[in-house]
């Protein structure tokens, strides 16, 4: 089994506009068009059994009309492996409410992001959404540390990561990018111990460079072995996801890379799927 639980699609009449503009922004590749189809047909190619769409609110208006396409994309793919989470906007109003309207949509959680929201995660509007779904038993996954949209941009630090944990307490909360993106050394000092859950969205190998660009090669470095292994140490295999942040990584690369590790088969199995199947719970 195995399952990708951080990935992005468009609607098809935006999707390849969306795509180029992240992209030259990022000045990275992207491994498919960023639709649904591109989605499923990478799933069928490289093995991999589900893949958690996580949608993203730039402003409070969008919030209920993604809720009602995620729970109707779920509804509709979940026989083919695709589920949807929710989203919530720091600036949403009536928060309480929607979260409860996603949990009675039979969302499984929501996708918060800071910078692209413009609030710190520790943030008291970020705090009172966590610990209304966190009562709601919902997980919550958020985009952690720098952003390579955002050069020099950090709404999700370890240490802000950390202090949402000691005023929340325990719930099922996802920090992408293996605790935070190019924040790996403030990941091992704030985060040791940390009952959270990290994903391997886009933080192995390198920066797939997009055609014409170029990154210098410090730049372009993400966690090699040594530095997972150093992550898997302070975490645990129980506690981290799989995850390729498609269309930004390619599956192949990102499960070879789980596959290759100096690790037993049980616990690349724990990362590959087992973990994020008990996340999920019940289909």
């Amino acid at each position: 089994m195995i399952i990708d639980m951080h990935t992005h699609i468009f609607p098809d009449k935006i999707a390849a506009a969306v795509i180029d503009k992240l992209s030259r922004i990022s000045k990275s590749r992207a491994f498919t068009d960023g639709t649904l189809r591109e989605l499923l047909n990478s799933m069928k190619k490289f093995g991999v059994d589900r893949s958690i769409v996580l949608p993203v609110a730039t402003n409070t208006h969008q919030v209920e009309k993604i809720n009602d396409s995620s729970a109707a994309l779920t509804e509709n793919f979940a026989a083919q492996g695709i589920i949807s989470f929710g989203c919530i906007h720091p600036d949403f109003t009536n928060y309480r409410a929607e979260l409860s309207r996603i949990k009675n949509l039979g969302l499984r959680g929501i996708k918060i992001h800071p910078v692209y929201q413009d609030t710190d995660l520790d943030d008291k509007k970020f705090l009172r959404i966590i610990e209304r779904a966190a009562e709601l038993d919902l997980i919550v996954v958020t985009h952690a540390g720098l952003d390579i949209g955002f050069p020099g941009v950090v709404r999700c630090t370890p240490k802000m990561a950390r202090n949402v944990v000691r005023e929340i307490g325990d719930f099922k909360f996802v920090l992408a990018h293996m605790g935070g993106w190019k924040s790996w050394t403030e990941v091992v000092e704030f985060l040791a111990g940390a009952n959270v859950f990290v994903d391997t969205a886009f933080s192995t190998g390198k920066i797939p460079a997009r055609a014409g660009c170029e990154w210098a090669a410090e730049d372009s470095k993400l966690l090699d072995e040594n530095g997972f292994m150093t992550l898997y140490k302070i975490f645990g295999a129980n506690k981290i996801l799989f995850g390729t942040d498609s269309p930004w990584s390619a599956p192949d690369e990102s499960i070879a890379f789980i596959k290759n590790l100096p690790i037993s088969d049980a616990d690349k199995n724990k990362i590959l799927g087992t973990n994020a199947e008990k996340l999920l719970g019940k289909d």
